[in-house]
Protein backbone atom coordinates (compact mmCIF):
# COMPACT_ATOMS: atom_id res chain seq x y z
CA UNK A 1 0.00 0.00 0.00
CA UNK A 2 2.84 2.40 0.77
CA UNK A 3 4.33 2.16 -2.74
CA UNK A 4 0.89 3.05 -4.16
CA UNK A 5 0.86 6.27 -2.11
CA UNK A 6 4.37 7.10 -3.28
CA UNK A 7 3.29 6.97 -6.91
CA UNK A 8 0.23 9.13 -6.26
CA UNK A 9 2.29 11.72 -4.38
CA UNK A 10 5.36 11.70 -6.57
CA UNK A 11 3.41 12.31 -9.77
CA UNK A 12 0.46 14.36 -8.56
CA UNK A 13 1.58 17.36 -10.64
CA UNK A 14 2.08 15.29 -13.80
CA UNK A 15 -1.32 13.65 -13.42
CA UNK A 16 -2.89 17.13 -13.36
CA UNK A 17 -1.16 17.94 -16.65
CA UNK A 18 -2.57 14.76 -18.17
CA UNK A 19 -6.10 15.49 -16.90
CA UNK A 20 -6.38 19.15 -17.90
CA UNK A 21 -9.80 20.20 -19.24
CA UNK A 22 -9.31 22.74 -22.02
CA UNK A 23 -12.23 24.45 -23.74
CA UNK A 24 -11.72 26.07 -27.18
CA UNK A 25 -8.63 23.97 -27.92
CA UNK A 26 -9.71 23.91 -31.58
CA UNK A 27 -10.86 27.40 -32.54
CA UNK A 28 -9.90 29.98 -35.11
CA UNK A 29 -7.91 33.20 -34.56
CA UNK A 30 -6.20 35.73 -36.87
CA UNK A 31 -2.72 34.73 -38.04
CA UNK A 32 0.12 36.63 -36.45
CA UNK A 33 -1.75 37.08 -33.18
CA UNK A 34 0.18 36.35 -29.97
CA UNK A 35 -1.21 35.54 -26.54
CA UNK A 36 0.71 35.71 -23.28
CA UNK A 37 -1.07 34.33 -20.24
CA UNK A 38 -0.14 34.39 -16.59
CA UNK A 39 -2.13 32.64 -13.91
CA UNK A 40 -2.34 30.65 -10.73
CA UNK A 41 -4.21 27.41 -10.01
CA UNK A 42 -4.63 25.31 -6.90
CA UNK A 43 -5.55 21.63 -6.81
CA UNK A 44 -6.40 19.60 -3.71
CA UNK A 45 -6.47 15.83 -3.34
CA UNK A 46 -7.12 14.64 0.19
CA UNK A 47 -4.71 16.59 2.39
CA UNK A 48 -2.37 17.32 -0.50
CA UNK A 49 -2.32 20.76 -2.10
CA UNK A 50 -0.60 21.68 -5.36
CA UNK A 51 -0.31 25.39 -6.18
CA UNK A 52 0.99 26.25 -9.64
CA UNK A 53 1.96 29.64 -11.06
CA UNK A 54 2.43 29.53 -14.82
CA UNK A 55 3.09 31.71 -17.83
CA UNK A 56 2.36 30.63 -21.39
CA UNK A 57 3.00 32.10 -24.84
CA UNK A 58 0.97 31.21 -27.94
CA UNK A 59 1.52 32.26 -31.56
CA UNK A 60 -1.11 31.79 -34.29
CA UNK A 61 0.27 30.93 -37.73
CA UNK A 62 -0.74 29.83 -41.23
CA UNK A 63 -0.42 26.05 -41.78
CA UNK A 64 -1.26 25.14 -45.40
CA UNK A 65 -4.10 27.65 -45.52
CA UNK A 66 -5.59 26.78 -42.11
CA UNK A 67 -4.81 28.37 -38.76
CA UNK A 68 -2.46 26.66 -36.34
CA UNK A 69 -0.90 27.42 -32.97
CA UNK A 70 2.43 26.97 -31.24
CA UNK A 71 2.45 27.24 -27.44
CA UNK A 72 4.90 26.89 -24.60
CA UNK A 73 3.96 26.67 -20.92
CA UNK A 74 6.38 27.36 -18.07
CA UNK A 75 5.02 26.30 -14.63
CA UNK A 76 6.36 26.75 -11.11
CA UNK A 77 4.75 24.70 -8.35
CA UNK A 78 4.52 24.07 -4.61
CA UNK A 79 3.26 20.68 -3.42
CA UNK A 80 2.72 19.74 0.22
CA UNK A 81 0.59 17.59 2.48
CA UNK A 82 0.41 14.31 4.33
CA UNK A 83 -1.29 10.96 3.92
CA UNK A 84 -1.68 7.83 5.97
CA UNK A 85 -0.63 4.31 5.07
CA UNK A 86 -0.71 0.94 6.76
CA UNK A 87 2.96 1.42 7.68
CA UNK A 88 3.47 5.08 8.59
CA UNK A 89 2.20 8.58 7.79
CA UNK A 90 3.74 10.18 4.70
CA UNK A 91 4.61 13.88 5.08
CA UNK A 92 6.33 15.65 2.23
CA UNK A 93 6.67 18.89 0.31
CA UNK A 94 8.39 20.13 -2.83
CA UNK A 95 8.78 23.44 -4.62
CA UNK A 96 10.39 24.52 -7.86
CA UNK A 97 10.15 24.58 -11.62
CA UNK A 98 7.73 22.00 -13.02
CA UNK A 99 8.13 20.37 -16.42
CA UNK A 100 7.60 22.85 -19.31
CA UNK A 101 5.10 21.83 -22.00
CA UNK A 102 5.30 22.53 -25.75
CA UNK A 103 2.16 22.15 -27.86
CA UNK A 104 1.48 22.41 -31.59
CA UNK A 105 -2.03 22.32 -33.03
CA UNK A 106 -3.47 22.73 -36.51
CA UNK A 107 -7.04 23.12 -37.70
CA UNK A 108 -7.52 20.72 -40.59
CA UNK A 109 -10.93 21.99 -41.72
CA UNK A 110 -13.15 25.01 -41.20
CA UNK A 111 -10.65 27.50 -39.75
CA UNK A 112 -8.97 29.31 -42.68
CA UNK A 113 -5.85 31.36 -42.05
CA UNK A 114 -7.13 34.96 -42.04
CA UNK A 115 -5.61 38.34 -41.35
CA UNK A 116 -7.02 40.47 -38.55
CA UNK A 117 -9.15 42.51 -40.97
CA UNK A 118 -10.38 39.40 -42.81
CA UNK A 119 -11.26 37.72 -39.54
CA UNK A 120 -13.94 40.33 -38.77
CA UNK A 121 -16.27 38.71 -41.34
CA UNK A 122 -15.45 35.08 -40.40
CA UNK A 123 -18.36 32.94 -39.22
CA UNK A 124 -17.55 29.56 -37.72
CA UNK A 125 -19.39 26.42 -38.80
CA UNK A 126 -17.55 23.11 -38.21
CA UNK A 127 -13.86 23.03 -37.24
CA UNK A 128 -11.81 19.82 -37.17
CA UNK A 129 -8.30 19.89 -35.73
CA UNK A 130 -5.38 17.87 -34.39
CA UNK A 131 -2.64 18.54 -31.86
CA UNK A 132 0.42 17.12 -30.20
CA UNK A 133 1.96 18.19 -26.90
CA UNK A 134 5.03 17.06 -24.98
CA UNK A 135 6.47 17.84 -21.58
CA UNK A 136 10.20 18.44 -21.18
CA UNK A 137 11.66 16.81 -18.01
CA UNK A 138 13.40 19.95 -16.78
CA UNK A 139 11.39 20.24 -13.57
CA UNK A 140 13.00 20.01 -10.15
CA UNK A 141 13.43 16.35 -9.21
CA UNK A 142 15.15 14.54 -6.36
CA UNK A 143 15.13 10.75 -6.63
CA UNK A 144 15.34 10.41 -2.84
CA UNK A 145 12.23 12.50 -2.16
CA UNK A 146 8.73 11.16 -1.78
CA UNK A 147 7.22 13.97 -3.83
CA UNK A 148 8.53 16.17 -6.62
CA UNK A 149 7.19 18.96 -8.78
CA UNK A 150 9.11 17.55 -11.77
CA UNK A 151 8.37 14.10 -13.16
CA UNK A 152 11.83 13.05 -14.46
CA UNK A 153 9.99 11.64 -17.47
CA UNK A 154 8.05 13.00 -20.43
CA UNK A 155 4.41 13.00 -21.43
CA UNK A 156 3.51 12.90 -25.13
CA UNK A 157 -0.10 13.77 -25.95
CA UNK A 158 -1.54 13.43 -29.48
CA UNK A 159 -5.14 14.60 -29.82
CA UNK A 160 -7.97 15.29 -32.25
CA UNK A 161 -11.12 17.36 -31.85
CA UNK A 162 -14.00 19.22 -33.45
CA UNK A 163 -16.03 22.33 -32.72
CA UNK A 164 -19.52 22.98 -34.14
CA UNK A 165 -21.09 26.44 -34.05
CA UNK A 166 -24.85 26.69 -33.45
CA UNK A 167 -25.72 30.38 -33.21
CA UNK A 168 -23.96 31.77 -30.10
CA UNK A 169 -23.20 28.21 -28.90
CA UNK A 170 -20.16 26.04 -29.56
CA UNK A 171 -20.34 22.28 -29.10
CA UNK A 172 -16.92 20.65 -28.75
CA UNK A 173 -15.71 17.06 -28.61
CA UNK A 174 -12.07 15.95 -28.32
CA UNK A 175 -10.01 12.83 -27.67
CA UNK A 176 -6.44 12.40 -26.48
CA UNK A 177 -3.87 9.74 -25.63
CA UNK A 178 -1.18 10.38 -22.98
CA UNK A 179 1.97 8.33 -23.52
CA UNK A 180 4.53 8.16 -20.70
CA UNK A 181 8.26 7.58 -20.89
CA UNK A 182 9.87 5.73 -17.95
CA UNK A 183 11.45 7.26 -14.87
CA UNK A 184 14.56 5.21 -14.11
CA UNK A 185 15.35 7.12 -10.90
CA UNK A 186 12.16 6.57 -8.97
CA UNK A 187 12.87 6.44 -5.22
CA UNK A 188 16.53 5.70 -5.85
CA UNK A 189 17.29 3.54 -8.87
CA UNK A 190 13.87 1.98 -9.36
CA UNK A 191 12.05 2.22 -12.69
CA UNK A 192 8.55 3.62 -12.82
CA UNK A 193 6.63 2.92 -16.03
CA UNK A 194 3.02 3.53 -16.94
CA UNK A 195 0.57 2.39 -19.58
CA UNK A 196 -0.96 5.07 -21.84
CA UNK A 197 -3.98 6.96 -20.59
CA UNK A 198 -6.90 7.69 -22.94
CA UNK A 199 -9.35 10.52 -22.49
CA UNK A 200 -12.35 12.17 -24.07
CA UNK A 201 -13.80 15.56 -23.25
CA UNK A 202 -16.77 17.66 -24.25
CA UNK A 203 -17.61 21.34 -23.85
CA UNK A 204 -20.78 23.36 -24.28
CA UNK A 205 -19.81 27.02 -24.73
CA UNK A 206 -22.02 30.12 -24.87
CA UNK A 207 -20.73 33.40 -26.32
CA UNK A 208 -22.16 36.67 -25.02
CA UNK A 209 -22.50 39.72 -27.35
CA UNK A 210 -19.37 41.33 -25.83
CA UNK A 211 -17.32 38.16 -26.75
CA UNK A 212 -17.26 36.93 -23.14
CA UNK A 213 -17.94 33.22 -22.96
CA UNK A 214 -18.79 30.55 -20.43
CA UNK A 215 -18.44 26.78 -20.78
CA UNK A 216 -19.66 23.64 -19.09
CA UNK A 217 -16.95 20.96 -19.30
CA UNK A 218 -16.79 17.20 -18.80
CA UNK A 219 -13.96 14.72 -19.29
CA UNK A 220 -13.40 10.98 -18.89
CA UNK A 221 -10.06 9.19 -18.41
CA UNK A 222 -9.15 5.51 -18.51
CA UNK A 223 -5.97 3.42 -18.44
CA UNK A 224 -2.63 4.53 -17.02
CA UNK A 225 -1.77 1.50 -14.87
CA UNK A 226 1.61 2.02 -13.16
CA UNK A 227 4.50 -0.40 -12.60
CA UNK A 228 7.63 -0.28 -10.45
CA UNK A 229 10.40 -2.51 -11.78
CA UNK A 230 7.81 -4.27 -13.93
CA UNK A 231 5.46 -5.06 -11.02
CA UNK A 232 1.98 -3.55 -11.15
CA UNK A 233 1.36 -1.33 -8.12
CA UNK A 234 -2.20 -0.20 -8.93
CA UNK A 235 -5.01 -1.01 -11.32
CA UNK A 236 -6.05 0.99 -14.38
CA UNK A 237 -7.42 4.45 -13.67
CA UNK A 238 -10.94 5.56 -14.50
CA UNK A 239 -11.93 9.16 -13.74
CA UNK A 240 -14.85 11.47 -14.47
CA UNK A 241 -14.43 15.24 -14.04
CA UNK A 242 -16.85 18.15 -14.46
CA UNK A 243 -15.95 21.83 -14.59
CA UNK A 244 -16.71 25.30 -15.89
CA UNK A 245 -14.74 28.21 -17.38
CA UNK A 246 -15.62 31.90 -17.68
CA UNK A 247 -13.64 34.27 -19.91
CA UNK A 248 -14.36 38.01 -19.74
CA UNK A 249 -12.76 40.68 -21.97
CA UNK A 250 -11.43 43.77 -20.17
CA UNK A 251 -10.63 45.54 -23.46
CA UNK A 252 -9.44 44.57 -26.95
CA UNK A 253 -6.05 43.40 -25.62
CA UNK A 254 -6.79 42.01 -22.15
CA UNK A 255 -9.09 39.38 -20.72
CA UNK A 256 -9.48 37.50 -17.46
CA UNK A 257 -10.39 33.83 -17.07
CA UNK A 258 -11.82 31.91 -14.11
CA UNK A 259 -11.99 28.12 -14.06
CA UNK A 260 -12.86 25.28 -11.74
CA UNK A 261 -13.30 21.53 -11.92
CA UNK A 262 -13.97 18.62 -9.62
CA UNK A 263 -13.62 14.87 -9.73
CA UNK A 264 -16.99 13.12 -9.50
CA UNK A 265 -15.73 9.55 -9.81
CA UNK A 266 -12.31 7.93 -9.47
CA UNK A 267 -11.63 4.20 -9.58
CA UNK A 268 -8.24 4.54 -7.83
CA UNK A 269 -9.14 7.30 -5.36
CA UNK A 270 -6.91 9.95 -6.99
CA UNK A 271 -9.61 12.54 -7.65
CA UNK A 272 -8.96 16.22 -6.98
CA UNK A 273 -10.63 19.65 -6.99
CA UNK A 274 -9.06 22.58 -8.81
CA UNK A 275 -9.68 26.33 -9.17
CA UNK A 276 -7.70 28.85 -11.21
CA UNK A 277 -7.53 32.43 -12.40
CA UNK A 278 -5.48 33.86 -15.27
CA UNK A 279 -4.89 37.08 -17.18
CA UNK A 280 -4.33 37.11 -20.93
CA UNK A 281 -2.78 39.83 -23.08
CA UNK A 282 -3.14 39.76 -26.89
CA UNK A 283 -1.12 41.61 -29.49
CA UNK A 284 0.06 41.36 -33.11
CA UNK A 285 -1.67 40.36 -36.30
CA UNK A 286 -1.94 42.20 -39.57
CA UNK A 287 -4.04 45.36 -39.71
Amino acid sequence: MKIFWLVLLGFFSQQLQAQEIEARAYSNAPIGINFVTGGIAQAKSGTYTLTTEAVSLTHVLDVAGQSGRLSILLPYAQLSGSAGSTIQPINASAEGLSDPVIKASVNLYGAPALTLSEFNSYQQDLIIGASIAASIPWGKYNSEQLVNVGGNRSLIQPGVGLSQAVGPWRLELAGMATIYTSNTSFMGSNTLSQNPMYSGETHVIYYFPNTAWISADATYFMGGQSYVNGQAINGPQENWRFGSTLSYPINMHNSIRLSGSTGVYSRTNNSYDMVGISWQYRWGGEK
